[in-house]
């Protein structure tokens, strides 16, 4: 993809690798809009999802290809011609398409897992991705459990991969279990031993188990690798995948020892983030770095004085460089609609002339509550609009009774495609209420996995963003919302995860497969 030795590709899984998290299933017009931002925010690779696995996915990676202006669009496949042939066939309206294909290669996984040899490994490495370049000429192989696997082999399958015709050759420690000095090592190996490797780009993948993703990516990239496999958040299976946000940002922050660059636009950072956290219902950590809330505050004394007589004695990057807004302009009741699309543009959003006014009424609705507007709270208001789209159910009204000595009642009128209905119902409190009574007016038979409530800023007027996730045979959605009003956002936020879980009732249940790399 690039000549220059000194570009870092940075690939984003956030849509394929990061949504196998426990809960982190995203809706088709989620994907979409995660994967425009990556496109606008710079991301060289885009991969978009494992098409063969549902014809969920395989839209997705369909209607991903067709708007996405620059990066490559990569679809997963398995080492066997049928999913290589449903990558192909998902990518056809890619203007660049990438086809990732993969087998184990480690003998736990090839004992256990495959049942084959290494023999029958390395034909089907030769013959997906001989396969894989009747679709495409950008194809990228992945030795699955690749830091487990006896050097030698590992040598022989990425020998094959090249000489069928791979351009990029992947080394995942799938189950996060190496150290920077062992990773180093093992691409520096590949790079030396490998005939043919000068002829293709190396790439890491690297899993969190020991907390050490980020440090292992790095330690690839200073062996030689010129990709980096990562996640917005860090998000993935088990504890997750390298977060993106740290790869780029170390590199920006050192190139004093790695003089390295990415085509990322390092100002969306925080969006993006604010973004698959909206998404997926993962909160980011206060003290993440990069994007965490307390990633440039200062408490302490000492620091803050250091601070306030020169920035650099505690901070080693600018907030403005990862998106976060140094000051704040505080909007209020007696705003107008020009002031709030300003603020609008500044944090990075763009809505139509309907969706803009139905923003600007609710934060008008919400200025009217609160005397000081900040930033998250615009965040959460906006995104929260978007989220909501074309649901089929709405909250109309909604009134909870409760106290010490009384019996906690919800009070709720639901919209239910277009008609009204109307309940009261009691519960042990007045969240359990909410949900008894919308489950009376729109039953259903999905569980309650997840109920979380967060302030959105500091005071007693804050908003508070409520999180929750449904399960309803196997399948599981996450809802949010935001509001002053704690019970309409527990309601506001159960509903958003109906209206998931009805779209998700349109689509066959994904087919059981094991793709963690």
């Amino acid at each position: 993809m690039t000549n220059d030795s000194s570009r870092i590709i940075i690939f984003d899984t956030t849509l394929r690798d990061g949504e196998q998290s426990p809960g982190a299933a995203m809706t088709h017009e989620e994907k979409l809009r995660i994967a425009e931002l990556l496109d606008e925010m710079g991301v060289d690779v885009i991969e978009a999802g494992f098409p063969i696995s549902s014809p969920g996915d395989f839209k997705a990676v369909q209607e991903i290809s067709k708007i996405v202006k620059n990066a490559s669009v990569c679809g997963l496949a398995r080492a066997g011609f049928k999913d290589v042939d449903r990558a192909g066939e998902a990518l056809k309206g890619a203007r660049r398409p990438r086809i990732h294909t993969f087998i184990s290669t480690s003998p736990v996984h090839m004992k256990h897992k495959l049942n084959m040899g290494e023999n029958a490994v390395l034909e089907a490495i030769g013959a997906s991705v001989t396969r894989a370049r009747n679709f495409t000429s950008e194809v990228e192989w992945s030795a699955e459990d690749a830091t487990r696997t006896v050097p030698e082999f590992l040598v022989r399958c990425v020998d094959v991969a090249i000489n069928a015709g791979a351009t990029v050759i992947n080394v995942p420690d799938t189950v996060g279990y190496s150290t920077p000095q062992e990773y180093f090592e093992i691409i520096k190996m590949l790079r030396e031993r490998v005939p043919n490797a000068d002829k293709v780009i190396f790439s890491t993948h690297v899993h969190n188990d020991l907390g050490l993703a980020v440090a292992n990516s790095l330690a690839g990239v200073l062996a030689g690798a010129r990709q980096v496999e990562c996640t917005i958040n860090g998000i993935g299976e088990r504890a997750g995948n390298a977060a993106l946000e740290e790869i780029v940002m170390a590199l920006k922050v050192r190139k004093d020892i790695m003089p390295f660059t990415t085509g990322i636009n390092t100002t969306m950072l925080t969006r993006a983030s604010k973004l698959v956290s909206s998404i997926t219902g993962f909160p980011v950590q206060y003290n993440k770095a990069i994007v965490g809330k307390n990633a440039f505050a200062h408490e302490s004394g000492i620091h803050q004085d250091g601070m306030l007589k020169n920035v650099e004695t505690y901070e080693i990057m600018r907030p403005e460089d990862v998106g976060v807004h140094a000051t704040s302009l505080m909007l209020g009741k007696l705003s107008g609609r020009h002031a709030f699309k300003d603020k609008l543009e500044a944090m990075g959003y763009t809505l139509e002339a309907e969706a803009f006014e139905d923003a600007f009424k609710r934060f008008k609705e919400l200025a009217d509550k609160k005397k000081h507007i900040f930033d998250e709270d615009i965040a959460a208001l906006v995104d929260d609009e978007i989220m909501r789209g074309q649901d089929a159910i709405i909250v109309k009204q909604l009134r909870v009774e409760s106290g010490t000595g009384i019996e906690p009642v919800a009070a709720l009128t639901l919209v239910v495609n277009g008609e009204e209905h109307r309940i009261t119902a009691e519960g042990d409190g007045p969240v359990d209420a909410i949900f008894k009574a919308i489950r009376g007016l729109y039953p259903h038979t999905a569980t309650l996995q997840l109920f979380q409530i967060s302030a959105v800023t500091e005071g007693t007027d804050a908003q508070a963003t409520v999180t929750v996730r449904l399960d309803e045979n196997g399948r599981t959605v996450t809802g949010k919302a935001s509001d002053t009003d704690t019970m309409a956002a527990a309601a506001y936020a159960y509903v958003n995860a109906l209206n998931k879980l009805v779209v998700k009732r349109e689509k066959q249940a994904p087919e059981a497969l094991s793709v963690a790399r």
